[in-house]
Protein backbone atom coordinates (compact mmCIF):
# COMPACT_ATOMS: atom_id res chain seq x y z
CA UNK A 1 0.00 0.00 0.00
CA UNK A 2 2.52 2.46 1.30
CA UNK A 3 4.37 1.97 -2.33
CA UNK A 4 1.76 2.90 -4.43
CA UNK A 5 0.30 5.77 -1.95
CA UNK A 6 -1.15 8.42 -4.02
CA UNK A 7 1.10 11.68 -2.71
CA UNK A 8 4.46 10.36 -3.67
CA UNK A 9 6.52 13.72 -4.26
CA UNK A 10 8.66 14.68 -0.93
CA UNK A 11 7.28 18.32 -1.88
CA UNK A 12 3.41 17.17 -1.98
CA UNK A 13 3.75 15.21 0.93
CA UNK A 14 5.04 18.63 2.77
CA UNK A 15 2.52 20.95 0.98
CA UNK A 16 -0.06 18.10 2.68
CA UNK A 17 1.03 17.96 6.37
CA UNK A 18 1.12 21.77 6.52
CA UNK A 19 -2.19 22.17 5.41
CA UNK A 20 -3.38 19.47 7.60
CA UNK A 21 -1.73 21.51 10.79
CA UNK A 22 -3.06 24.62 9.14
CA UNK A 23 -6.56 23.81 9.15
CA UNK A 24 -6.84 21.90 12.08
CA UNK A 25 -5.39 25.09 14.26
CA UNK A 26 -7.57 27.68 12.13
CA UNK A 27 -10.42 25.36 13.01
CA UNK A 28 -9.68 25.06 16.63
CA UNK A 29 -9.94 28.57 16.52
CA UNK A 30 -13.29 29.60 15.67
CA UNK A 31 -15.64 31.02 18.31
CA UNK A 32 -17.84 28.22 18.66
CA UNK A 33 -18.71 26.43 22.05
CA UNK A 34 -19.15 23.00 20.77
CA UNK A 35 -15.86 23.90 18.61
CA UNK A 36 -14.03 24.81 22.01
CA UNK A 37 -15.40 21.61 23.81
CA UNK A 38 -14.11 19.18 21.47
CA UNK A 39 -10.79 20.82 20.51
CA UNK A 40 -10.65 21.18 24.77
CA UNK A 41 -10.95 17.42 25.20
CA UNK A 42 -9.41 16.52 21.68
CA UNK A 43 -6.65 18.74 21.32
CA UNK A 44 -4.72 19.93 17.72
CA UNK A 45 -1.94 17.64 18.80
CA UNK A 46 -3.73 14.73 18.72
CA UNK A 47 -4.66 15.19 15.20
CA UNK A 48 -0.94 15.73 14.17
CA UNK A 49 -0.55 12.29 15.19
CA UNK A 50 -4.13 10.87 14.23
CA UNK A 51 -4.87 12.58 10.12
CA UNK A 52 -1.08 11.66 9.19
CA UNK A 53 -1.86 8.31 10.37
CA UNK A 54 -4.98 7.42 8.59
CA UNK A 55 -3.58 9.03 5.67
CA UNK A 56 -1.04 6.82 5.31
CA UNK A 57 -3.19 3.66 6.48
CA UNK A 58 -5.51 4.20 3.87
CA UNK A 59 -2.52 4.92 0.97
CA UNK A 60 -2.68 8.87 0.59
CA UNK A 61 0.99 9.56 1.98
CA UNK A 62 3.72 6.52 2.34
CA UNK A 63 4.78 5.49 5.32
CA UNK A 64 8.79 6.12 4.33
CA UNK A 65 9.99 9.58 2.57
CA UNK A 66 12.74 11.47 2.45
CA UNK A 67 10.67 14.44 3.67
CA UNK A 68 10.39 12.73 7.12
CA UNK A 69 14.45 12.40 7.56
CA UNK A 70 14.58 16.16 6.61
CA UNK A 71 12.04 16.93 9.09
CA UNK A 72 14.13 15.03 11.65
CA UNK A 73 17.27 16.13 10.68
CA UNK A 74 17.20 20.01 10.20
CA UNK A 75 12.95 21.48 11.52
CA UNK A 76 13.28 19.27 14.90
CA UNK A 77 16.44 20.47 15.99
CA UNK A 78 15.37 24.08 14.63
CA UNK A 79 12.03 23.81 16.87
CA UNK A 80 13.93 22.95 19.81
CA UNK A 81 16.05 24.94 20.18
CA UNK A 82 13.96 28.22 19.59
CA UNK A 83 11.74 26.37 22.73
CA UNK A 84 14.40 26.50 25.06
CA UNK A 85 15.59 30.05 24.22
CA UNK A 86 11.81 30.72 25.49
CA UNK A 87 12.39 29.09 28.35
CA UNK A 88 11.78 31.25 31.73
CA UNK A 89 13.97 29.26 34.20
CA UNK A 90 13.95 31.73 36.94
CA UNK A 91 9.82 31.65 36.83
CA UNK A 92 10.01 27.66 36.58
CA UNK A 93 12.13 27.33 39.60
CA UNK A 94 9.94 29.65 42.07
CA UNK A 95 7.06 27.00 41.48
CA UNK A 96 8.79 25.47 44.46
CA UNK A 97 10.10 22.65 45.48
CA UNK A 98 7.15 20.34 45.33
CA UNK A 99 6.38 21.19 42.11
CA UNK A 100 10.00 20.09 40.30
CA UNK A 101 9.86 16.77 43.08
CA UNK A 102 6.14 16.23 41.92
CA UNK A 103 7.44 16.53 38.17
CA UNK A 104 10.41 14.24 38.85
CA UNK A 105 8.71 11.34 40.78
CA UNK A 106 6.95 11.30 37.37
CA UNK A 107 9.63 11.13 35.31
CA UNK A 108 11.00 8.61 37.91
CA UNK A 109 8.10 6.76 37.42
CA UNK A 110 9.13 6.75 33.23
CA UNK A 111 12.56 5.64 33.18
CA UNK A 112 11.91 2.73 35.50
CA UNK A 113 8.13 2.47 34.80
CA UNK A 114 9.64 1.28 30.89
CA UNK A 115 11.84 -1.26 31.68
CA UNK A 116 9.86 -2.91 34.28
CA UNK A 117 6.77 -3.62 31.74
CA UNK A 118 9.40 -4.45 28.94
CA UNK A 119 10.70 -6.93 31.09
CA UNK A 120 6.87 -8.45 31.86
CA UNK A 121 6.17 -8.38 28.75
CA UNK A 122 9.62 -9.23 26.69
CA UNK A 123 8.87 -12.51 26.27
CA UNK A 124 5.96 -11.47 23.50
CA UNK A 125 7.57 -8.49 22.03
CA UNK A 126 9.74 -8.39 18.72
CA UNK A 127 13.29 -8.90 19.37
CA UNK A 128 14.36 -4.79 18.75
CA UNK A 129 11.52 -3.89 21.21
CA UNK A 130 14.05 -2.31 23.46
CA UNK A 131 14.66 0.61 21.28
CA UNK A 132 11.20 1.26 20.81
CA UNK A 133 11.17 1.67 24.82
CA UNK A 134 13.36 4.12 24.59
CA UNK A 135 11.65 6.38 21.48
CA UNK A 136 8.68 6.67 23.83
CA UNK A 137 10.32 7.24 26.97
CA UNK A 138 11.31 10.29 24.95
CA UNK A 139 7.69 11.03 24.31
CA UNK A 140 6.81 10.31 27.69
CA UNK A 141 9.48 12.52 29.28
CA UNK A 142 8.97 15.97 27.37
CA UNK A 143 7.25 15.36 23.86
CA UNK A 144 7.77 15.17 20.61
CA UNK A 145 10.66 17.03 20.13
CA UNK A 146 12.84 14.15 22.86
CA UNK A 147 11.20 11.39 21.68
CA UNK A 148 12.46 12.10 17.76
CA UNK A 149 15.87 12.31 19.36
CA UNK A 150 15.27 9.08 20.99
CA UNK A 151 14.32 7.71 17.42
CA UNK A 152 17.50 8.64 16.48
CA UNK A 153 19.90 7.49 19.11
CA UNK A 154 17.95 4.08 19.70
CA UNK A 155 17.61 3.73 15.66
CA UNK A 156 14.39 2.87 16.06
CA UNK A 157 12.77 0.70 12.97
CA UNK A 158 9.80 0.89 11.39
CA UNK A 159 8.66 -2.00 12.44
CA UNK A 160 8.94 -1.02 16.44
CA UNK A 161 8.19 2.40 15.40
CA UNK A 162 4.54 2.24 14.29
CA UNK A 163 3.01 -0.02 17.43
CA UNK A 164 5.10 2.48 19.79
CA UNK A 165 3.42 5.78 18.15
CA UNK A 166 0.03 4.10 18.53
CA UNK A 167 0.58 3.23 21.85
CA UNK A 168 2.03 6.54 22.79
CA UNK A 169 -1.09 8.53 21.43
CA UNK A 170 -3.55 5.75 23.00
CA UNK A 171 -2.45 5.56 26.30
CA UNK A 172 -1.25 9.78 26.83
CA UNK A 173 -4.64 10.37 25.08
CA UNK A 174 -6.55 8.73 28.09
CA UNK A 175 -4.88 9.48 31.01
CA UNK A 176 -5.35 13.04 29.35
CA UNK A 177 -9.07 12.84 29.61
CA UNK A 178 -8.78 10.62 33.04
CA UNK A 179 -6.51 13.74 34.42
CA UNK A 180 -8.95 16.48 32.80
CA UNK A 181 -12.01 14.50 34.80
CA UNK A 182 -10.01 14.74 37.97
CA UNK A 183 -10.28 18.49 37.72
CA UNK A 184 -13.86 18.87 39.42
CA UNK A 185 -12.13 16.96 42.21
CA UNK A 186 -9.30 19.14 43.38
CA UNK A 187 -10.45 21.17 46.10
CA UNK A 188 -11.42 17.83 47.39
CA UNK A 189 -8.02 15.81 47.02
CA UNK A 190 -6.28 19.28 48.01
CA UNK A 191 -8.33 19.27 51.63
CA UNK A 192 -7.56 15.83 52.27
CA UNK A 193 -3.41 16.14 51.35
CA UNK A 194 -3.23 19.54 53.08
CA UNK A 195 -2.29 21.03 50.08
CA UNK A 196 -1.48 25.02 49.56
CA UNK A 197 -2.17 26.77 46.34
CA UNK A 198 -0.66 29.80 46.74
CA UNK A 199 2.45 29.55 45.06
CA UNK A 200 0.96 28.68 42.03
CA UNK A 201 -1.07 32.01 41.80
CA UNK A 202 1.90 33.79 42.53
CA UNK A 203 3.68 32.37 40.21
CA UNK A 204 0.99 32.56 37.43
CA UNK A 205 0.36 36.59 38.00
CA UNK A 206 4.44 37.16 37.16
CA UNK A 207 4.34 35.40 34.11
CA UNK A 208 1.30 37.09 33.06
CA UNK A 209 2.94 40.13 33.76
CA UNK A 210 6.00 39.62 32.08
CA UNK A 211 4.35 38.70 28.94
CA UNK A 212 2.00 41.29 28.83
CA UNK A 213 4.50 44.03 29.18
CA UNK A 214 7.03 43.15 26.70
CA UNK A 215 5.07 41.39 23.89
CA UNK A 216 5.67 42.83 20.88
CA UNK A 217 4.11 42.61 17.40
CA UNK A 218 6.43 40.49 14.94
CA UNK A 219 8.58 42.74 12.58
CA UNK A 220 10.35 40.96 9.37
CA UNK A 221 14.00 41.81 11.51
CA UNK A 222 12.78 40.04 14.25
CA UNK A 223 11.30 36.99 11.59
CA UNK A 224 14.67 36.96 10.39
CA UNK A 225 16.16 36.61 13.90
CA UNK A 226 14.19 33.84 14.77
CA UNK A 227 14.56 31.72 11.87
CA UNK A 228 18.32 32.31 11.55
CA UNK A 229 19.16 31.20 15.50
CA UNK A 230 16.61 28.14 15.04
CA UNK A 231 18.41 26.79 11.63
CA UNK A 232 22.04 28.30 11.99
CA UNK A 233 22.03 27.72 15.38
CA UNK A 234 20.98 24.00 15.28
CA UNK A 235 22.67 23.61 11.68
CA UNK A 236 26.22 24.88 13.66
CA UNK A 237 25.59 22.63 16.64
CA UNK A 238 25.13 19.64 14.43
CA UNK A 239 27.98 19.98 12.81
CA UNK A 240 29.94 19.98 16.33
CA UNK A 241 28.38 17.21 17.38
CA UNK A 242 30.13 15.45 14.27
CA UNK A 243 33.65 16.14 14.89
CA UNK A 244 35.76 13.34 16.09
CA UNK A 245 36.53 14.47 19.28
CA UNK A 246 32.81 13.89 20.83
CA UNK A 247 32.73 10.25 21.66
CA UNK A 248 30.32 8.09 19.87
CA UNK A 249 28.11 4.79 20.75
CA UNK A 250 25.48 2.91 19.28
CA UNK A 251 23.38 5.56 21.47
CA UNK A 252 25.32 8.51 21.72
CA UNK A 253 25.77 9.18 17.94
CA UNK A 254 25.29 12.59 16.39
CA UNK A 255 22.01 12.77 16.59
CA UNK A 256 21.92 12.29 20.80
CA UNK A 257 24.53 14.66 21.04
CA UNK A 258 22.89 17.28 18.80
CA UNK A 259 19.99 17.17 21.06
CA UNK A 260 21.42 17.35 24.01
CA UNK A 261 23.81 20.40 23.37
CA UNK A 262 20.86 21.76 21.53
CA UNK A 263 19.27 21.66 25.11
CA UNK A 264 21.97 22.81 26.74
CA UNK A 265 23.22 25.98 24.71
CA UNK A 266 19.26 27.20 24.30
CA UNK A 267 19.38 26.86 28.30
CA UNK A 268 22.10 29.12 28.57
CA UNK A 269 20.70 31.51 25.47
CA UNK A 270 17.99 32.04 27.95
CA UNK A 271 19.74 33.94 30.42
CA UNK A 272 21.26 36.09 27.57
CA UNK A 273 19.17 39.04 25.53
CA UNK A 274 18.45 36.49 23.10
CA UNK A 275 15.69 34.81 25.13
CA UNK A 276 13.73 38.75 23.86
CA UNK A 277 13.10 37.12 20.65
CA UNK A 278 10.13 35.06 22.68
CA UNK A 279 7.96 38.52 22.81
CA UNK A 280 8.34 38.56 18.88
CA UNK A 281 7.24 34.89 18.97
CA UNK A 282 10.23 32.72 18.54
CA UNK A 283 8.55 29.91 20.76
CA UNK A 284 5.17 29.80 18.24
CA UNK A 285 7.87 29.85 15.34
CA UNK A 286 9.68 26.63 17.29
CA UNK A 287 6.26 25.12 17.46
CA UNK A 288 5.71 24.72 13.70
CA UNK A 289 9.12 22.91 13.24
CA UNK A 290 7.20 20.33 16.60
CA UNK A 291 4.52 19.99 14.71
CA UNK A 292 5.73 19.57 11.42
CA UNK A 293 7.67 16.85 12.83
CA UNK A 294 4.73 15.42 14.75
CA UNK A 295 3.12 14.97 11.43
CA UNK A 296 5.89 13.37 10.04
CA UNK A 297 5.82 10.82 13.12
CA UNK A 298 2.28 10.26 12.53
CA UNK A 299 2.66 9.01 8.95
CA UNK A 300 5.21 6.84 9.66
CA UNK A 301 2.44 4.78 11.78
CA UNK A 302 -0.20 2.54 10.46
CA UNK A 303 -3.35 1.67 12.03
CA UNK A 304 -3.32 -2.04 10.68
CA UNK A 305 -0.47 -2.43 12.97
CA UNK A 306 -1.98 -2.14 16.20
CA UNK A 307 -4.15 -5.17 15.06
CA UNK A 308 -0.77 -7.16 15.09
CA UNK A 309 0.84 -5.81 18.27
CA UNK A 310 -1.69 -5.41 21.02
CA UNK A 311 1.42 -6.00 23.45
CA UNK A 312 2.43 -2.84 22.94
CA UNK A 313 -0.77 -1.28 23.93
CA UNK A 314 -0.49 -3.71 27.33
CA UNK A 315 2.94 -2.44 27.86
CA UNK A 316 1.76 1.01 28.02
CA UNK A 317 -1.27 1.02 30.26
CA UNK A 318 1.48 -1.33 33.03
CA UNK A 319 4.34 1.39 32.39
CA UNK A 320 1.73 4.12 32.58
CA UNK A 321 0.09 2.57 36.15
CA UNK A 322 4.00 2.70 37.53
CA UNK A 323 3.75 6.47 36.49
CA UNK A 324 0.96 7.12 38.01
CA UNK A 325 1.97 5.28 41.42
CA UNK A 326 5.32 6.98 41.53
CA UNK A 327 3.49 10.75 41.31
CA UNK A 328 0.72 10.43 43.48
CA UNK A 329 2.68 8.98 46.20
CA UNK A 330 5.07 11.92 46.14
CA UNK A 331 2.06 14.17 46.36
CA UNK A 332 0.78 12.60 49.63
CA UNK A 333 3.93 12.97 51.04
CA UNK A 334 5.09 16.34 49.63
CA UNK A 335 1.36 17.58 50.79
CA UNK A 336 1.06 19.02 46.95
CA UNK A 337 -1.96 19.90 45.45
CA UNK A 338 -3.04 18.02 42.66
CA UNK A 339 -2.99 20.96 40.06
CA UNK A 340 0.81 20.02 40.37
CA UNK A 341 0.07 16.57 40.00
CA UNK A 342 -1.99 17.27 37.10
CA UNK A 343 0.53 19.47 35.34
CA UNK A 344 3.18 17.13 36.40
CA UNK A 345 2.16 13.97 34.66
CA UNK A 346 1.42 16.02 31.73
CA UNK A 347 4.59 17.00 31.82
CA UNK A 348 6.50 14.12 31.69
CA UNK A 349 3.72 12.42 29.68
CA UNK A 350 2.37 14.97 27.36
CA UNK A 351 4.65 17.57 27.14
CA UNK A 352 4.47 21.06 26.36
CA UNK A 353 1.44 20.76 23.88
CA UNK A 354 -0.70 18.67 26.41
CA UNK A 355 0.24 20.27 29.49
CA UNK A 356 -0.77 23.62 29.25
CA UNK A 357 -4.50 22.00 27.88
CA UNK A 358 -4.39 20.18 31.20
CA UNK A 359 -3.26 22.89 33.34
CA UNK A 360 -5.82 25.37 31.68
CA UNK A 361 -8.47 22.82 32.86
CA UNK A 362 -7.83 23.15 36.67
CA UNK A 363 -7.46 26.24 36.93
CA UNK A 364 -8.08 29.06 33.66
CA UNK A 365 -5.69 31.36 33.60
CA UNK A 366 -2.78 29.26 34.77
CA UNK A 367 -1.84 27.59 31.76
CA UNK A 368 1.71 29.00 31.01
CA UNK A 369 2.64 26.68 34.41
CA UNK A 370 1.46 23.60 32.52
CA UNK A 371 3.83 24.93 29.58
CA UNK A 372 6.88 25.56 32.01
CA UNK A 373 6.58 21.99 33.34
CA UNK A 374 6.64 20.84 29.74
CA UNK A 375 9.24 22.78 28.89
CA UNK A 376 11.22 21.19 32.35
CA UNK A 377 10.85 18.06 30.66
CA UNK A 378 11.50 19.39 27.64
CA UNK A 379 14.82 19.75 29.56
CA UNK A 380 15.46 16.74 31.72
CA UNK A 381 13.76 14.42 28.55
CA UNK A 382 16.84 13.82 26.62
CA UNK A 383 18.68 12.55 29.20
CA UNK A 384 16.43 10.62 31.31
CA UNK A 385 14.86 8.81 28.27
CA UNK A 386 18.40 7.78 27.11
CA UNK A 387 18.76 6.21 30.72
CA UNK A 388 15.50 4.24 30.34
CA UNK A 389 16.37 3.01 27.50
CA UNK A 390 19.94 1.84 28.33
CA UNK A 391 17.70 0.24 31.25
CA UNK A 392 15.68 -1.51 28.73
CA UNK A 393 18.55 -2.43 26.31
CA UNK A 394 20.67 -4.49 29.58
CA UNK A 395 17.39 -6.13 30.07
CA UNK A 396 17.27 -7.15 26.44
CA UNK A 397 20.75 -8.72 27.04
CA UNK A 398 22.72 -5.74 24.42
Amino acid sequence: MNNQALIQDPMAIFAYLIAIVGIVFMISTIENNGVKKFFRYLPPLIWMYFLPMISTTVGIIPQSSDLYSFLSTYMLPAGLLLLMISTNVPATFKLGGKAILVFLAGTVGVVIGGPIAFALFQGILPDEAWRGVGALAGSWIGGTANMGAMIDAFKTPKDILSPIILTDTIVAISWMGIMISLANYQERFNKWNGADNSTIKKVNEEIATDVARNAKPLQLPQLFGIIAVGFAGSYLIRVFAKLEFIPKTEVMSTSTWTFIIITAVGIALSFTKVRNLEYYGASKVGYLGIFLFLTAIGAQANLMDIVQAPQFILMGVVWLIIHIICIFTAARLLKAPLFFVAVGSQGNIGGTSSAPIVASVFQPALAPVGLLMGIVGNVVGTYAALLCGQLAKMIAGG
